[in-house]
């Protein structure tokens, strides 16, 4: 990186012409977002022009105004076009670092931001960042710790909990219960013995819908559990119901067969589960849901009083959407030249701004 292969050619091609003119000016630029949202990525930023300047260049000659990780920007609106960050120094020594640096910046506010979307529309449930499996393995763990800084409980592989100590949590895929051909209480009984001989930190959740009777089969789960383990075996219960589909227990239910859209998870299947588990003694078995959960439906769930006790949101938190529903799609940010030599310099309409919201880095303070 510090050669900048990583690097949008021209700022490379822009450091050697300055080189090659006998020219060092020390510059300030100046970061910026289009966007209204969660600002991430900001140590990671840091850390680039800490290790990655062009050689020769030290980093303790810059000097770094920022806003803090997991910061608000733009909160008065998107015109705002609020600074975030001003790197002030010989350009020669991070010219190249701009591409990179603005990268880092854009993926991880875009995963922050939706994911604090999400967690607000909660009200305080946990949120479990599900996300992993919809994108390239590689950004598993910075996407991970973005998810932490939008307010995520638990993410779903150790990879995405690696920056901030954290395991993957989760329930038990599909492909357990296949493999048990399809007996969700073989599967979970068989779950929750491997983990009281291996991980015994790990509680039981088991999922209900493969048989699409989630009522039936969380009444099965339990009674099951319970007989074998006693009560207080299983955690909670988690239903993924196709959006194509309508449970099984739903069907003909004269309460709301043809009054309502009840295909997917939805409110009246929730309650059917909860009044089911209620009524035979497992009020400690929570129910967590998955499967299309915008922050409209969570606002939904939560306004109606609906009986969850966790989210598990996937793919539209890294922008998989159609940017509807308060979900994002991008968080681009600019970065400009407006100071040279101590001078206001810039493209017209892109001038210096000071930001009374940013914290000078203390070189001194951060570690090698």
């Amino acid at each position: 990186m510090g050669t900048g292969w990583l690097s949008d050619r021209y700022f490379v091609r822009t450091a050697n012409t300055l080189r090659h003119a006998g020219r060092d000016p020390v510059v300030t630029m100046q970061v910026f977002a289009k966007r209204r949202g969660v600002l991430a990525g900001v140590y990671e930023a840091v850390r680039l022009l800490q290790t990655q300047l062009a050689p020769g260049f030290r980093a303790a000659e810059l000097q770094i105004d920022t806003l803090l990780e997991g910061d608000a920007i733009n909160a008065g609106g998107e015109d705002d076009w609020e600074p975030v960050m001003h790197v002030t120094g010989r350009y020669g020594g991070f010219a190249h670092l701009e591409t990179p640096l603005l990268g880092v910046l854009a993926r991880r506010s875009l995963v922050a931001s939706n994911t604090r979307t999400v967690v607000d529309a909660a009200q305080g449930k946990p949120v479990i960042f599900m996300a992993p499996r919809h994108d390239d393995w590689r950004v598993q763990t910075p996407d991970g710790y973005a998810a932490q800084v939008g307010g995520a409980a638990s993410v779903s592989s150790d990879a995405a909990g690696a920056w901030w100590g954290a395991r993957g949590v989760g329930t038990m895929p599909h492909a357990m219960i296949a493999a048990f051909h399809g007996d969700t209480v073989q599967a979970t009984l068989a779950f929750a013995r491997y983990l009281r001989d291996e991980e015994p930190g790990v509680q039981v959740m088991s999922l209900v819908d493969y048989d699409n009777n989630s009522v039936e089969t969380s009444l099965a789960v339990a009674r099951a559990m319970r007989a074998e383990f006693g009560d207080g075996a299983l955690t909670g219960v988690r239903v993924d119901t196709s959006e194509r589909l309508i449970d099984d227990s739903l069907i003909g239910d004269p309460a709301v067969w043809g009054r309502a859209k009840l295909t997917g998870v939805n409110a009246y299947l929730v309650r059917k589960i909860r009044a089911a588990l209620d009524a035979e003694g497992f009020g400690d078995v929570g129910i967590v849901v998955s499967g299309g959960f915008t922050p409209d439906k969570i606002r939904h769930f939560e306004k109606e009083g609906v009986p969850t006790a966790a989210y598990g949101v996937g793919s539209s938190l890294l922008g998989h959407s159609r940017g509807d529903h308060g979900l994002l799609t991008d968080f681009d940010f600019t970065a400009d030249l407006v100071r040279v030599e101590g001078r206001d310099e810039g493209k017209v309409g892109r001038t210096f701004r000071e930001n009374p919201r940013f914290v000078r880095l203390d070189w001194d303070r951060v570690s090698a």
